[in-house]
């Protein structure tokens, strides 16, 4: 009963919270103002993620047993680091330096403390346990690399909410189901949450996430993720739904993110430009020039992420050796057609755009002008001193 209830006080605070943080973001002045990547129109406030983690902290602790707090009181400090980070970033900008030392520390919180992170490949390739450093390491690196993926992937109107909800939906359901009651209170609180800001961030957006939002809804994300492919690699079939290929599963809910991020970084790196340079190359971006508009975009891309999710869980008697390959196939199948199909779309939309020499030449009009005249009598009416 609680998941219904923790899931209706997110929404209704964060439903209540939002436009008033709209009109004091816009009083303040604090907007994004469109122009080099930001591909939106006029000065919508951002920071949106504010009433998102306010929400969900306030349907948590309304909600949870104390024993739940407990036993998910690293995570929850983590997530609240995270969103400081963002604030923090919203506000004043920090360096790339700044932003992965801040990072670091809620992600060393979740590994070290909660011990939430990668034990091994669970018979992948022959490799079940990994050493317990080389398991950290992996698990660092997934989190900072995964929570920075969905953070630049928030860059079309209700995107990276729309691939939240649908995540977490389905994480909730799943530690419900596999004995993880806390885990799966927080996933459908976030929900909530979220679809409260969609609300209003649903194209035309009245607000953004920002950094606030994006890097915590991403860690957030991620996290949970890692705990649903560590938890199905080491679980017994008696516990839950175990799928026998839980690296797969752990791709198919992030495939948005990663794709893109491994797109990004073999094109800039084949151009031989920096892959931490920002530019309007990403897929969200391609999918806007293919001539969608951004809740198709969002609607598309959530469509695909169901799509894989349903995949693995449909063949969840299949191990990674079969599903790891299937889903890699499909995703740079799907992405060779998009980029195919978006060049296309732009030489259409070229030859329908007059060039410059077939415009109609606008005659200036011609401006008459008047020469000064000195009046002839105006030295016979004053008289000269000679004195």
């Amino acid at each position: 009963m609680n998941i219904f209830i923790s899931t209706a006080t997110s929404f209704f605070f964060g439903f209540l919270m939002t436009p008033v943080l709209i009109m004091v973001l816009k009083k303040i002045n604090l907007t994004e103002v469109p122009g080099g990547r930001k591909i939106h129109m006029g000065h919508i406030p951002s920071m949106g993620g504010i009433a998102i983690i306010i929400a969900t902290f306030f349907g948590l602790f309304a909600w949870l047993s104390f024993e739940q707090i407990v036993q998910t009181r690293y995570f929850l400090v983590a997530l609240g680091i995270m969103f400081s980070v963002g604030l923090r970033d919203d506000l004043i900008e920090l360096t790339a330096f700044q932003k992965l030392i801040g990072q670091s520390i809620p992600a060393f919180f979740v590994i070290l403390m909660a011990d939430i992170r990668i034990s091994g490949l669970y018979g992948f390739m022959g490799i079940y346990e990994l050493p317990y450093m080389v398991s950290v390491a992996i698990s660092f690196l997934a989190i900072l690399v995964l929570t920075n993926s969905f953070n630049l992937i928030d860059g079309a109107d209700g995107l990276a909410g729309s691939l939240s909800v649908i995540t977490f939906t389905i994480l909730g359901t799943w530690f419900y189901d596999a004995g993880l009651q806390a885990y799966g209170l927080i996933s459908f609180t976030l929900v909530g949450a979220i679809l409260s800001f969609l609300v209003f961030n649903w194209h035309p957006a009245k607000i953004f996430m920002g950094d606030t939002g994006s890097l915590s809804l991403g860690f957030a994300m991620t996290v949970l993720v890692i705990l649903f492919v560590d938890k199905n690699g080491t679980m017994a079939a008696w516990e839950g739904l175990k799928l026998q290929a839980p690296l797969a599963a752990g791709i198919a809910f992030m495939i948005v993110p990663i794709y893109d991020t491994l797109r990004i970084f073999i094109k800039r790196a084949k151009k031989g430009k920096s892959p931490l340079k920002p530019d309007k190359s990403h897929i969200h971006h391609f999918m806007l020039r293919m001539g969608l508009r951004h809740d198709q975009v969002a609607l598309t891309l959530g469509a695909v992420k169901l799509g894989f999710i349903g995949l693995v869980f449909v063949g969840f008697g299949f191990s990674d050796h079969i599903l790891v390959p299937l889903v890699a196939i499909i995703a740079v199948g799907l992405g060779t057609w998009m980029d195919k199909k978006t060049l296309a779309n732009v030489k259409v939309n070229c030859k329908k755009t007059p060039r410059v020499s077939d415009k109609p030449v606008l005659k200036k009009k011609k401006v008459k002008t008047q020469q000064a005249k000195i009046s002839k009598t105006i030295f016979s009416k004053n008289e000269i001193n000679m004195n």
